[in-house]
């Protein structure tokens, strides 16, 4: 599908509409938006602007749609399957200046946010007043809500808590011909014809451009315990974290991370961490909730399990400053292996006991194609990130060969009746293995979808089909 090209006639009311402040089309100006996370994929728009008010976004999808002009939403730039690279050139709308925490409504337990905040700012501040948002993924730092959404992000805590599905009530969104909406109620029960929020989350951007979110909040635990479990094979740590669960337990975060993961982020980071040669996997456990000494039972429970399944050790943060350093060691994980290799990560999910299944038939794919992997994730609700390394891997191989491998990955993964991604999309990188798990009736059906939101197919367009 062809795009026009905006004219110097249609740059002059993009800044009519957003000022001329915040309209940016000098190259250096555009190259932070040329990219995301994804690899090292580079796609520059013709356009980027910074609106701050729906009202403008309204104005400049009403534009775009007239002139047939391709629109790329972005948020905060961290996402991993290339949802917001602008590969149509055209017009990125930077949602950035959306950055405010609107209201948050102790009595209600919930929150109205724009989509520009950042996640972790908003976790603070609803800890601030005794609440907890538990969606917490690795880059909380630096993601912004918005992104969350359009992604359907989880995080460690999703295997207690729930992914961003769970809390969020309703959003403002702006249509492709420009129109603006509330998708539902600020309501927890919603029976009240199709649910257009639970539509819109996870949605990569192409049905909407999301301008405020009703986000729900649960009281903040007052106590947790956090614990890293060491063993010998990864076999035995993924076998351990269903029976975990088997046992009556349910952690607030269960993450597995490989050997060769954690050398790298004490390479990286310089983190000291007495790592025995005979140890080839973790898994970190954290329990929470508001009466400590059940907390302190829960772990006795899972320690039993852990030497069940021939656990070699395991260590208790005793201190904030140990919790800290060891989530410290698994969130920065996915930066220290980018740091030593080419790499493409993929975002593999199946029902947590297949894990054990998963693993083993990935390291065999890898010894097949001739490329090394290293796994880490959120174990607790089966969700396991594949980072392939290219190392030794000519450059025709890697080129060439890989997909064939990233597609026997798939192909397992939806055997054990998983999914392509849990919670990074699929945005432009993952679109060609969507056969894989989606027939063609189940295709259409989304084809119809997008096609009713946005006929004129502007909005993000070249993700996910």
């Amino acid at each position: 599908m062809s795009y026009t090209v905006i004219t110097e006639d249609i740059l002059s009311r993009i800044k009519a509409i957003a000022g001329a402040n915040a309209v940016f089309t000098d190259k250096d100006d555009l190259e932070n938006y040329s990219h995301d996370e994804t690899e090292d994929l580079r796609f520059y728009p013709q356009v980027v602007v910074k609106p701050q008010t729906p009202e403008q976004v309204s104005e400049l999808m009403k534009l775009a749609n007239a002139h047939h002009i391709a629109v790329t939403p972005r948020g905060g730039g961290t996402g991993l399957s290339g949802g917001a690279l602008p590969i149509h050139g055209g017009l990125l709308i930077a949602m950035e200046k959306f950055n405010q925490i609107l209201e948050i409504d102790e009595q209600n337990l919930q929150a109205t946010v724009e989509p520009g905040v950042i996640t972790e700012v908003f976790i603070n501040a609803a800890a601030e007043k005794g609440l907890l948002y538990p969606v917490d993924p690795a880059s909380k730092g630096s993601c912004f809500i918005g992104g969350n959404v359009s992604h359907g992000s989880g995080g460690p805590r999703v295997v207690k808590y729930g992914t961003i599905r769970e809390y969020i009530l309703n959003m403002q969104v702006v249509l492709p011909n420009g129109e603006i909406i509330w998708t539902g109620a600020n309501t927890l029960k919603y029976a009240s014809g199709y649910n257009l929020t639970q539509l819109m989350i996870g949605s990569e951007g192409t049905l909407g451009i999301v301008t405020k979110i009703v986000v729900k909040l649960v009281p903040k635990p007052m106590f947790d315990l956090l614990l890293l479990a060491s063993f010998q094979t990864d076999e035995d740590a993924c076998k351990a974290v269903s029976a975990i669960f088997r046992a009556g337990i349910i952690p607030s975060a269960l993450e597995f991370m490989e050997r060769k993961g954690m050398e790298w982020v004490m390479e990286h980071d310089d983190i000291s961490f007495d790592l025995k040669p005979e140890v080839t996997s973790f898994l970190l456990i954290e329990v929470d909730g508001s009466n400590q000494d059940v907390l302190s039972t829960d772990c006795e429970r899972i320690n039993e399990v852990l030497e069940q399944h021939h656990c070699t050790e395991v260590l208790f943060a005793d201190t904030s400053t140990q919790k800290e350093e060891l989530w410290r060691m698994r969130r920065t994980m996915a930066v220290s292996v980018k740091s030593n290799s080419v790499y493409k990560e993929e975002d593999t999910v199946v029902p947590r006991a297949a894990l054990p299944q998963l693993l083993k038939g990935i390291k065999a794919i890898g010894a097949k194609f001739g490329f090394e992997s290293v796994c880490y994730g959120h174990a607790g609700d089966g969700n396991l990130h594949v980072n392939i390394i290219k190392a030794n891997m000519s450059d025709d191989a890697w080129n060439n060969e890989l997909k064939h491998g990233i597609r026997e990955i798939f192909e397992l993964t939806v055997a054990l009746g998983g999914t392509l991604s849990g919670e990074h999309g699929i945005g432009l990188v993952q679109k060609d293995y969507m056969p894989l798990k989606f027939s063609e009736v189940n295709l259409n059906l989304m084809r119809g979808i997008k096609q009713v939101f946005d006929p004129n197919g502007i909005l993000n367009p070249g993700k996910i089909f």
